[in-house]
């Protein structure tokens, strides 16, 4: 009973979640589809079938409102629709389109809904309908939560199938045959006589048309490009350096900025000293922003020359200063009152760790910053009647909301163009160089200002992954695991980062202080899982897998403690224990690939983790060596299970990259807090994983579930546990603290 009362209280504040955020709604509306954003700006003859196909005379455009942030979304959105409008790659151009409702994320409800990724019941089922009719009616365009093939998989096919179906409509009336006698292929409509009508050629006589909606996907049988080898349209332009992202872009007339503001996040400014940098070549204006001030000449380094000669008198910041404070402060938030929820509890834990010996063990995660190769950038020109912004941000139609608010104009009037970006992680979540980039064009009317933030400002004013700690006890008898409790501790990273985004704090508990954890697919018959959400600290914001970083290494850390104390093998037992048969068919896999149990030789060890986030369980076993000199990783092996692999090269690329960005960062990247500034400043601060340190890795994508999922964030969680854990294995030393090399070198 007491968990069917969790349930009903956090189904509630889901509810009131879109009911304080504005959203009344009916059935009616909620099946209603949104207008078509396309149909506004067509000339004379172009079609556009739906928000995601439009072709004229000459080209055929596919729009990919998913952002592109180095993951290949474009790519894979284009794909989808391909499939179904049979047409290959190179024969259409893609386009991220205008902001728009019409573009909003179907899959963040799988994630907005209080249950785990497995639970298919009809309450589940139920809650995630709610949750969506939510995402629909407030327009949530958005990238994140590893959600774009989930949200693109039916929805584009669709959308290409509709076009097809629409231009075979077309070519019959142009033609007089039947349209069930026409097929389409390599972007034409096939007549019974062989004879080509391009669909460029059909465009006009599309558009004087209503599109045929009524269309039947195909099976996969029939898929030309779904879960085929495939080379990314992107690909050659990145690696040769044509591709132009948001920090390549030039406009006439355009001026470039800097900024610095108070690197004690959120902390005001007492008065400035820009005498030197105004008297500097090239400066044209010294400009007051939140929090700081900018820097306005003729070009970026001359820009950041001159910011970084400006004196200042920095207030103090609205956190702990000290980085010894902030832990101070999540060591004594495991209390009754800060009890965010108890995300889970089967079986009795009180009375189960009265039992027996308790196993104990305390693990910390440290704040991580996301550090994009890309910095942050924007361009943006302010007029009297409208504003235009060019960069990469994954919530486009919050930017033109913000931009709105801020200026004061209708946001029908504010323009966001869409940009590929340098890599994100989490960090174009946010608004920085959205605000100052406004703010700079607001005092430089008609001016197009190019805003670029030095690496050291990105740095500082990043909002890194939340700091968290970790407490486990269990209790074992014999060879069996009969006790497990895991209480995690974390500020709310939701809490933080929604008001930046002009988002009201969402009601209820977080589940990213817990996610990653409180799933884990093992039966034990007391086992519970807590999250405790500390007072805020430094400001923090989702970055790659968002708690599933720290819940998973938390998690899986002290399950391995708990399976070794009982006298087990890490993989056996984890089998043994799983109830949940897609998991368990990664851990088989995973242990077939990396031949668990064979003898590795003297110093040589292996570790085994699984954690399962934004529904995709992933499975990895790393092997590692103690050398002279260190521990040396040799080889990673995972497998992880998304339901459909859409393109299989790039879906081994996307693990691969997680893994290298779960391990580096395992191993030496932290911020810490000094004066209340971020002491770490550029990439020398935060190395990663160096290239001559990668490992071989080995990558199987299952396709056992009956959703479709992602894979850009779930490689990365149990990356950091499966390295502790082959650590221990070779060396007998227990690493309970991230980074690593606190404790240990690697080489």
């Amino acid at each position: 009973m007491g968990k069917l009362r969790t349930i009903g209280r956090r189904a509630f504040l889901i509810g009131s979640a879109a009911v304080v955020g504005g959203v009344a709604f009916g059935v009616y509306a909620a099946r209603t589809p949104h207008d078509n954003p396309l149909i506004a700006d067509l000339g004379a003859g172009e079609a556009a079938f739906n928000p995601w196909v439009k072709i004229d005379a000459e080209t055929v455009t596919l729009i990919v409102p998913h952002a592109d942030i180095g993951q290949g979304v474009a790519h894979m959105q284009a794909i989808l629709i391909a499939e179904e409008l049979d047409i290959e790659p190179g024969q259409y151009a893609t386009d991220f389109g205008k902001p728009d409702a019409a573009y909003y994320n179907t899959a963040f409800a799988e994630e907005g809904a209080p249950f785990m990724s497995r639970d298919e019941s009809g309450t589940a089922e139920t809650m995630r309908t709610i949750v969506g009719y939510a995402t629909k009616l407030l327009g949530m365009q958005g990238t994140g939560g590893s959600t774009s093939v989930a949200d693109s998989f039916t929805k584009l096919r669709t959308a290409g199938a509709v076009a097809r179906e629409t231009l075979k409509l077309a070519a019959s009336m142009e033609s007089g045959v039947p349209v069930d006698q026409l097929k389409t292929a390599n972007g034409a409509v096939e007549l019974p006589d062989g004879t080509q009508m391009a669909y460029t050629q059909l465009a006009a006589k599309a558009a004087t048309i209503d599109p045929v909606t009524d269309v039947v996907l195909r099976q996969a049988s029939e898929w030309r490009l779904i879960g085929k080898d495939m080379l990314r349209q992107d690909i050659v332009d990145k690696s040769t350096g044509l591709q132009n992202y948001g920090i390549d872009l030039e406009m006439d007339g355009m001026v470039h900025a800097s900024v610095r503001s108070n690197p004690r996040q959120g902390g005001a400014i007492n008065g400035y000293d820009a005498t030197a940098a105004k008297a500097m070549r090239g400066v044209k204006a010294v400009l007051s922003v939140t929090n700081g001030f900018a820097v306005v000449a003729d070009n970026t380094w001359r820009a950041f020359q001159a910011v970084n000669a400006i004196e200042a008198d920095w207030g103090k910041a609205p956190y702990p200063a000290e980085q010894a404070e902030h832990w101070k402060v999540l060591s004594e938030s495991f209390t009754d009152e800060l009890l965010d929820d108890e995300w889970r509890h089967d079986g009795d834990v009180p009375a189960g760790l009265e039992g027996g010996e308790v196993v104990s063990a305390e693990y910390r995660a440290p704040y991580v910053a996301h550090a994009p190769l890309e910095p942050l950038n924007a361009i943006v020109v302010v007029t009297n009647t409208q504003a235009d912004i060019w960069t990469g941000h994954q919530m486009p139609r919050f930017v033109e909301d913000y931009i709105a608010k801020m200026t004061g104009l209708d946001v029908a009037n504010v323009h966001l163009h869409n940009q590929y970006s340098g890599g994100s992680f989490g960090h174009r979540l946010e608004f920085e160089q959205i605000r100052y980039a406004t703010e700079i064009a607001m005092q430089m009317k008609d001016t197009p200002v190019k805003l670029t933030f030095t690496r050291e400002e990105d740095f500082a004013h990043d909002f890194p992954r939340q700091i968290a700690m970790g407490r486990g006890a269990a209790v074992i008898s014999g060879d069996t695991i009969e006790t497990l409790d895991l209480s995690i501790c974390s500020a709310s990273p939701l809490a933080s980062q929604g008001p930046r985004a002009g988002l009201p704090v969402p009601p209820g508990p977080d589940m990213q202080i817990v996610s990653g954890a409180w799933n884990m697919p093992y039966k034990i018959d007391n086992l519970r899982v807590r999250g405790f959400r500390a007072p805020e600290l430094a400001p923090v914001s989702s970055w790659r897998s968002v708690g599933a970083s720290h819940a998973g290494f938390f998690g899986e850390s002290f399950v391995d403690e708990a399976i070794l104390a009982a006298g087990l093998d890490p993989m056996e037992a984890r089998i043994a224990m799983c109830d949940y048969d897609v998991a368990r068919k990664c851990l088989e896999a995973v242990a077939e690939m990396s031949n668990w149990g064979s003898p590795l030789g003297e110093n040589r060890g292996r570790g085994v983790a699984f954690v399962s986030s934004f529904g995709t369980p992933v499975a990895e076993v790393v092997e590692v060596t103690m050398t002279e000199d260190g521990i040396k990783i040799d080889k990673v092996f995972v497998a992880a299970d998304v339901g459909q692999v859409v393109d299989p090269i790039n879906f081994d690329n996307h693990v691969k990259g997680g893994v290298i960005w779960g391990l580096g960062h395992a191993m030496n990247s932290e911020i810490t807090y000094a004066d209340g500034m971020a002491e770490q400043s550029n990439y020398h601060d935060a190395e990663g994983m160096r290239l001559y340190q990668t490992p071989e890795i080995t990558v199987m994508g299952l396709e056992n579930q009956t959703k479709i999922r992602g894979i850009g964030e779930p490689p990365v969680p149990p990356a950091a546990p499966a390295l502790a854990n082959a650590i221990f294995a070779a060396t007998g030393q227990r690493l309970r603290e991230m980074p690593f090399n606190k404790f240990i070198d690697f080489v």
